[in-house]
């Protein structure tokens, strides 16, 4: 009985890591296909992050998703989540993904092993469905890092923050 517990539980990690890496793949085609110049700057790169989330917003908001972190040299996966929090003037609820580029191993790693905490950014947006599917440039320490609002209905005036950390369960 121990066997057969144990070997489902890893059975269920497979099918959240293969669903995640699905996503994840997905994700980066949307990168790819709203400017085909990201392709080459994340084939290029030691390595890229990968997140998609959910989330809605009323006056305070958040958001969750999970990705992973390829390492190119490698061919390495690394699971991660992502946490959004807001507040301002906004309502709405969204698909966000998340795409951030590396500039170098070191900073990959450290994202990696220490997360990432990007606090008091501050945003303005509105748009609904495909309007509002554009990919936004961004930079932080290690790198360079694109959103892309997917779908769904924003209308903000707010400060946010992001949180990256491993999952230590799919890991």
């Amino acid at each position: 009985l121990l066997a057969f517990g144990i070997s489902t539980a890893l059975a269920a990690d497979k099918a959240k890591q293969e669903e995640v890496l699905k996503a994840a793949h997905a994700a980066l085609q949307e990168f790819y296909n709203k400017d085909p110049k990201i392709k080459a700057k994340a084939e290029s790169a030691p390595g890229y992050a990968v997140f998609s989330t959910f989330g809605i917003s009323f006056v305070l908001g958040g958001s969750g998703g999970k990705g992973i972190v390829h390492d190119n040299a490698t061919k390495k996966n690394t699971f991660m989540d992502l946490a959004t929090a807001s507040a301002g003037l906004q309502i709405g609820a969204a698909e966000t993904r998340y795409l951030f580029i590396f500039k170098d191993k070191a900073s990959m790693q450290q994202f990696i092993d220490s997360g990432w905490d990007a606090s008091a950014n501050v945003a303005a947006g509105a748009g609904t469905g495909a309007s509002s599917a554009a990919a936004t440039l961004g930079t932080f320490t290690g790198g360079e890092f694109y959103r892309l609002t997917k779908a769904g209905l924003e209308a903000s005036v707010a400060a946010s923050g992001i949180k990256v950390w491993k999952d230590k369960d799919l890991n």
